[in-house]
This record gives C-alpha cells, sequence and structure tokens, in this order.
C-alpha cells in the first residue's frame, strides 16, 4: 500500500535514506484514479527498497508549492539522498514507473 505523505511528514521520508516517489493526486482527478492501482501495486513491489507515497493536493499545499506542482498527476522522484532528480506529469505506465525507480535503486 502507498504511503500517505503530507505536509507534516514528507521530510523524514526524503531522509529515509531509500528513493521516495510521491504521487500527488486529489480525489476528483480522472487521470490520477486511473493511475492509483499502478501506484499501489509499485509500492507493495518495492515495499522496503523503496518509498512510494500519495500526497493529496486538496488536504495539504506546502509540498505542492514548494515544487511547484500545477498539474495532476504529477510523480516526482528523489534520490537516496533526498534530492528531486526526476519529474513525470500525467499518466503512467507499469513499465516506465518501475524503471525509473530502478534507475534510483
Amino acid at each position: 500500500m502507498a504511503t500517505v505523505i503530507n505536509d507534516a511528514n514528507y521530510k523524514s521520508f526524503l531522509e529515509s535514506g531509500k528513493p521516495v516517489v510521491i504521487d500527488f493526486w486529489a480525489p476528483w482527478c480522472g487521470p490520477c484514479r486511473s493511475i492509483a492501482p499502478i501506484v499501489e501495486e509499485v509500492a507493495e513491489a518495492y515495499e522496503g527498497r523503496a518509498v512510494i507515497g500519495k500526497y493529496n493536493v486538496d488536504d495539504d499545499t506546502d509540498l505542492g508549492v514548494e515544487f511547484g506542482i500545477r498539474n495532476i498527476p504529477t510523480l516526482l522522484f528523489f534520490n537516496k539522498e533526498g534530492q528531486m532528480v526526476d519529474k513525470h506529469v500525467g499518466t503512467i505506465t507499469r513499465d516506465a514507473l518501475t524503471a525509473k525507480i530502478d534507475a534510483l535503486l
């Protein structure tokens, strides 16, 4: 299951020493709902090796503002040092998502 990431806890995940993927989404967003099963599958597959989280832009705003999120879904990819190294806007296939994560491991 994907981790819930919010304004209060995101820094702890970025400091975890693991790659982090944050899915910026909202319940009303059709494309967000279409990739949700992929994000959940990938979160299970990479459990213990990477943090795969979901950030609800309706519930929190600080992180979205910090990274200039203007469209959802947006996926941000952080390396083990907590630095953002990649960004993907829009829907994504499971293979494309896992390839991006594998590059961070």
